[in-house]
């Protein structure tokens, strides 16, 4: 189990329908020999997450992963995504590209789920203590948005049906409930820094959930950005702040870097992306936002209090 604390044996049995791992591998074996004309020798293991499961398989052609969905309301967006992928692995962004099918299906239905197959990409998860690292992360991003900026108009599916909402609408209407928890300096400054609405922030195709987690590194350099099922339609500057709020975040791990480290990644998407004054205005009052947001109401003394106090002792906060 990836997030749950639940046994993986009863969530395959129940929710997935296999009675063991050893139905659920000889399952995923012959859809693969029969769809995509690629025989496995080994499941070598499996991960369930919430309605997803991932098998990681050998293969003579390389090692492999299986990811499958029952969540049936998303299976469109699945395929509309797996089109994206494969749009971002042509034109240069290290992701794990869907393998076509037989037919050329990049996204199978078979025998009730949603099938993706996809190489297994190498790396480790992103070490924020190292400095190259984080300013490579940021330059990726700055590169992944670029390209996405072209892909979100193809894909209506992953459009929203309403306006995307203005970010100072965002956050007045997060300031208007109790956050008697939260440092009263810290709201006071927030509420005052909120920029005025202009409508020069792009909105197009986001990753949805860019961190540590679902960055891998390999010699030298960003091998592989993972997990697109987040993705979404957005404020490029709102995943910019977001994505440096979040960097150092991993699976239960979820603590504050520090304000270098969201510096150095704003430097390296800037190097990618270049942002503009009122893009720079925003993105230093939605990292105070999201830093915020993180804060605990059952733990005032908690480092995203820290966090904040820190964020508020930077040069743009005493200008």
């Amino acid at each position: 189990m990836l997030w749950e604390a639940a046994s993986p044996h009863d969530v395959l049995r129940d929710r997935f329908g296999f009675e063991s791992t050893e139905r659920a591998s000889g399952w995923i074996t012959e859809a693969c020999r029969s769809i995509w004309g690629i025989e496995t020798s080994t499941c070598t293991r499996i991960v369930l997450s919430d309605k997803n499961a991932l098998a990681w398989l050998s293969s003579s052609s390389g090692p492999l992963v299986a990811k499958w969905s029952i969540a049936r309301e998303k299976y469109s967006r699945l395929s509309a995504l797996a089109h994206v992928l494969s749009t971002l692995a042509r034109d240069g962004i290290p992701v794990s590209a869907p393998i076509a099918a037989l037919d050329g299906r990049l996204q199978v239905e078979v025998d009730g789920v949603s099938l993706a197959l996809q190489r297994e990409m190498p790396g480790e998860i992103l070490d924020v203590g190292d400095s190259a690292q984080v300013h490579a992360a940021g330059t990726m991003l700055g590169q992944l948005h670029h390209t996405l900026a072209g892909a979100s108009a193809e894909e209506t599916v992953l459009s929203p049906q309403e306006a995307v909402p203005h970010l100072r609408d965002r956050i007045e209407a997060w300031l208007e409930e109790d956050r008697a928890h939260l440092p009263p300096r810290a709201v006071e400054i927030l509420r005052d820094a909120l920029p005025d609405r202009d409508n020069d922030h792009p909105v197009q195709l986001l990753h949805g959930d860019f961190r540590s987690t679902n960055v891998l590194w390999s010699k030298g350099q960003v091998a592989a950005v993972l997990d697109f099922d987040e993705a979404r339609v957005g404020h490029r500057v709102d995943e910019v702040a977001r994505s440096a709020v979040l960097l150092g975040t991993r699976f239960t791990e979820w603590n504050p870097v520090t304000p270098a480290v969201r510096d150095e990644f704003l430097r390296g998407y800037a190097s990618a992306n270049p942002l503009s004054a009122s893009d720079l205005r925003w993105v230093r009052t939605l990292v105070l936002w999201y830093t915020l947001v993180m804060v605990p109401a059952a733990d005032t003394s908690s480092s995203w209090v820290r966090a904040a106090v820190d964020e508020l002792s930077s040069p743009h906060w005493r200008s």
